[in-house]
Order: C-alpha cells, then structure tokens, then sequence
C-alpha cells in the first residue's frame, strides 16, 4: 500500500506541473505571437494577463458538452480522453536530471516511439465518431501525416542508438557527455525537429486543422472540457517533441561540455528546462512566421527528402561504426 502511495505522489510530481505548464504555454504563445504581430496580447485578466489561462479554462469547464446526435457517442466521448492520457503517460520515462525521473526503464526509447504511435488512435476515432465529412477529412489527413513522418523520426532515433550503444534514456544523455550529438549529426537534428512539427499537427504543418478547408479539422464538432483535452493534449505533445530534441541531441540535462566540471549538479534540471524553453519558443516562431504547406507538399517533403536522408544517415553511421570495429550494441 505504501508503494502504490509513493507512486501516486510521484504522478502527481509531474502531472500538476506538467498541467500548469501547459496551461501557461498557451499564454507565452498568444503574448510571443501578439508581439511579432505588434498588438498587444491578453493582458485584461490578472496582471499582465497571468490569470488568463485560468479563466480560460474555467470558461471551458462550465460551458455545456454537446454531443451531436448522429454521432457514436461512447467513442465520440472516449476519444478526447484517449488523447489527453497518451500525451502523460510519454513523460513518465522522460529524466529531468541523473536522479528525477519517475520510471527509468531500459527500453526507454523504444516506450516513447510506441506510446508517440498510438496518440494517432484518439484522432482518428474522434474524426470517425462524429459522423461528419470535416472531421473525418481532418482525421484523416492527421492519422497519414503522423505516420508518415514517424518513420522518419524512427530511422533518426535509430542513428542516435547506434551511436549512444543503448535504449535507456538517461544512458543516451550520459553518452553525451563529452560532445552533443546536434554536432556531429547536425542535419539529423534540424530533421528530427521539422519531423516533431508534423507530428503534433504544429504550424506549418496544421493541415489537419486548416480553418480554410476544414473548418477545424477533427476537433470542430467538441465543446467545453472536452475540446480542452485536445488542446492540452497538443501542446503536452509539443513539450515533450521538446523534451526528446534537447535528449537526443543537446544532451539533455548536461551542460556544455566545457562547462560540464565547473556547474554544480543541482543546476542540471535547470539546464534541462532552459533547453526546452528554447525549443518551446521555436515552436512559437515557427507559427509566427511560416505559411502553411500544401498537403502534397507536406507528403513529398516527409517520404522523398527526410526519409531517404534518415535512411542515408542510418546506414553511413553503422557502416563507420563496423568498419573501426566501434559497435557498441
């Protein structure tokens, strides 16, 4: 029994923080993309706008659910919630530092790679529920664009395996120690972050949830809370894309190397938050300023240039590796 209490504190460690976090990255976005636009952002609820996110989400709370009618309502309802669990259950492997980390499992990897497939599931089954030809069509484009650029996204996290000779997450950071992978596998980096953009639906790679063509994609026929679970869902999905660059290429909590001697280990979450931030604030500007894709463009750029070149770099780093004798699996 004591176990089991000592886990449930430990999820809710990172839940609650996670949840707030989220819930103030809308906020940041909405300021960020106010002052690239010169106009002001929300600024009326709290100083500075602080409590917006909370009125938001008050908002959604106490508006009216409206199932449409035609719809299969279990799985209408369902779907959502799906969403919204996948996009926790990733960070329970994800190491803030050598000692925070809820399950530190060998096969930390290859956990990420399943639980980042099956988030397709509640997409796809909330465009089907609903019954309608727009969240259908929105569904669908989503469910083919998050696997075709998976497999990219595979063969990447492949490269760095081979490489780091480990599955588990922390040895991969460990193994960065004294060079970041971003400097050896520079385009590899720049692919795995574009690749992260397509997989959580993320400008310019929003085709799923092109207002012009599809009203909304496959969220338009929710309200209230559970229109919030997808919502939260996303941007927990673009925290973790986050998360998996700075681990995979910029060494996790780790410092710089040449740094790596004179900071103190208490300081190495803090790295670890700083790296995201970054990325997060990527995240943003690439909204900002880049125009949507066409949706055979996005096709062509994930299947004919990123996965060829995934592929490329996979095979040229295992045949360096067997032939200075350095496999390390």
């Amino acid at each position: 029994m004591l176990f089991y209490c000592v886990l449930f504190i430990k999820i809710l460690i990172i839940i609650l923080p996670l949840l707030i976090a989220v819930a103030y990255f809308t906020l940041v976005e909405r300021k960020i993309l106010g002052a690239i636009q010169r106009r002001r952002g929300p600024n009326v609820i709290g100083t500075f706008g602080l409590f917006q996110p909370l009125a938001d989400g008050l908002k959604l709370f106490v508006k009216e659910f409206i199932i449409p009618s035609d719809s299969n309502k279990f799985i209408f309802v369902f779907s959502p919630l799906i969403t919204f669990f996948i996009s926790l259950i990733g960070w329970s492997v994800i190491p803030f530092n050598a000692y925070s980390v809820l399950a530190d499992v060998n096969l930390g990897v290859i956990y990420i790679l399943v639980v980042s497939s099956l988030g397709v599931f509640g997409i796809i089954l909330s465009g089907w529920s609903s019954n309608s030809k727009y969240p259908f069509l929105g569904s669908l484009r989503s469910t083919s664009q998050m696997i075709s650029y998976e497999i990219s996204i595979g063969f990447i996290v492949l490269t760095i395996i081979l490489v780091s000779g480990t599955v588990n997450i922390s040895n991969i950071i460990l193994a960065q120690k004294n060079i970041w992978y971003v400097i050896p596998f520079l385009p590899l980096a720049i692919f795995f972050f574009i690749c992260g953009l397509a997989e959580t639906n993320r400008h310019p790679f929003d085709l799923p949830e092109a207002e012009a063509e599809l009203v909304s994609g496959y969220n338009v026929e929710y309200s209230s809370m559970f229109f919030a679970y997808f919502s939260l869902g996303e941007y927990s999905n673009m925290l973790l894309m986050s998360s998996l660059n700075v681990i995979f290429f910029f060494g996790g909590w780790l410092p710089f190397p040449l740094l790596f001697k004179f900071l103190s280990v208490d300081l190495f979450s803090f790295w670890f938050g700083l790296k995201v931030c970054f990325f997060v604030l990527l995240f943003i500007w690439m909204r900002a300023v880049l125009p949507r894709y066409r949706y055979d463009q996005l096709m062509n750029l994930g299947w004919k240039i990123f996965l060829p070149v995934a592929i490329f770099y996979c095979l040229i780093t295992y045949l360096l590796l067997y032939s200075f004798n350095f496999l390390p699996l």
